[in-house]
């Protein structure tokens, strides 16, 4: 295997390892905010997409390179992990800028 393809698959493991521990940690709810989906529990799934996203992307790549796959499957895959990944940092830009909009307030 090639090193870049062991750094996306480190990479990719450290991710997943990072969405089933958030998942394995979510806080429970309070009792007035039952009524809404979790955040956390929608964070992990988004990271669990982007990941599997990723993870298509190598495996139509590697069979590209193999002979197997045709290329505009492996320019859809890559142009969907592309889109997911962007998606991913748009919302932590967003929370990025609520969470430093919250310390400008005064108290």
């Amino acid at each position: 295997m090639s090193t870049p393809f062991n750094a996306a698959l480190a990479a990719y493991g450290n991710a997943q390892r990072l969405v089933s521990d958030a998942a394995g940690k979510a806080p429970a709810a309070s009792a007035g905010a039952g009524t809404g989906p979790d955040f956390g529990k929608l964070l992990a799934e988004s990271l669990q997409q982007v990941s599997d996203a990723g993870k298509a992307s190598d495996t139509q790549a590697m069979q590209m390179v193999q002979g197997k796959a045709d290329p505009v499957d492996v320019v859809t895959a890559i142009s969907q992990t592309e889109v997911a990944i962007q998606g991913m940092v748009a919302v932590r830009d967003r929370v990025i800028a609520a969470y430093e909009e919250i310390m400008r307030m005064p108290i």
